[in-house]
């Protein structure tokens, strides 16, 4: 069921798919987004001004950056070391980073093409920290379609 126009979706629901499996224990999305270079043609009017027009250029790729917290799935360490040995065949996939409204449907859907892991990190290891261990993967994509 999608939202009224006056209504927005909360932040905290979201889940990510890919080769048909929903992850749904991602905790933070950062940088998603689509761009594109801009041209800049310059050019004298019929009339003898200097104008700048802007227009539209090539899609960017781009970088999406997932958190999660540590478990024992291996999910994302098997992916990464796909991709660090050459096995891009294996390394790209194509997925989704999905928005769920209040009642759990499906409101938005982040599609992202060729997408592959370019780095993983874990958080920080501290004697007496009593916070939840994280680890965070760096995808990078060609494009991003919104459905």
């Amino acid at each position: 069921m999608a939202l009224p126009d006056l209504d927005t979706s909360v932040g905290h629901s979201f889940g990510l798919e890919f080769d048909g499996v929903v992850i749904k224990q991602i905790t933070e999305v950062t940088g998603l987004k689509m761009e594109q270079d801009v041209i800049e043609l310059k050019q004298n009017t019929n009339d003898g001004k200097y104008v700048v027009k802007k227009l539209p250029g090539r899609p960017k790729a781009g970088e999406v950056t997932l958190t999660r917290g540590l478990t024992a799935d291996q999910s994302f360490e098997k992916w990464i070391k796909d991709s660090r040995f050459g096995k891009m065949a294996d390394s790209r996939k194509g997925g989704a980073i999905i928005v769920y409204d209040y009642e759990g449907n499906a409101i938005k859907r982040y599609t992202l093409v060729n997408a592959w892991p370019k780095s993983l990190e874990i958080g920080s290891l501290k004697a007496g920290d009593t916070s939840v261990l994280t680890e965070k993967v760096v995808l990078t994509y060609e494009s991003m379609d919104v459905a």
